[in-house]
């Protein structure tokens, strides 16, 4: 049995590119920070600024002129 498990482990590791080294893994705070709450808050800042820059204006109201209307 452990000669199987040794043979596992060295074709897991022969398997991998040189340098590459698992890191450590992410608590589940830093999955949601990384994987929701950015996204989600990029997504709400950008959508803001972009409607801040295109949305409907208040247009104030303008006394007619002959030049634009017609009676």
């Amino acid at each position: 049995m452990i000669h199987i498990a040794s043979a596992i482990n060295s074709l897991k590791q022969g398997a991998q590119e040189d340098g590459t080294v698992a890191g450590e893994g992410l608590s589940a705070i830093e999955t949601f920070t990384y994987f929701f709450a950015a996204p989600t808050i990029l997504f709400i800042a950008i959508s803001v600024i972009v409607y801040a820059l295109t949305g409907d204006r208040k247009t104030r109201e303008k006394k007619s002129s002959v030049i634009t209307t017609i009676e």
